[in-house]
């Protein structure tokens, strides 16, 4: 997946911030199917990892487009 524009940048934060907000819940949990809470943490560690190196190639592509602009 590559972002395309400003939008989908900020759709993405916006999962990635949902996902930080579970994957805190799911730390805080006491109790229950240790094994499923630890395997849906590290894939929610995984997505979040994904989103997180999307938003920082866009933002990087973004930012060398606009110094080549104003540069």
């Amino acid at each position: 997946m590559s972002l395309k524009n400003d939008q989908e940048r900020t759709n993405t934060q916006v999962k990635l911030d949902r996902l930080a907000k579970r994957y805190q819940a799911l730390s805080s949990e006491i109790g229950g199917d240790e094994e499923l809470r630890d395997i849906t943490m590290e894939s929610l560690k995984r997505t979040m990892n994904q989103l997180q190196e999307e938003i920082v190639l866009y933002d990087t592509r973004h930012r060398v487009v606009g110094e080549a602009r104003h540069g």
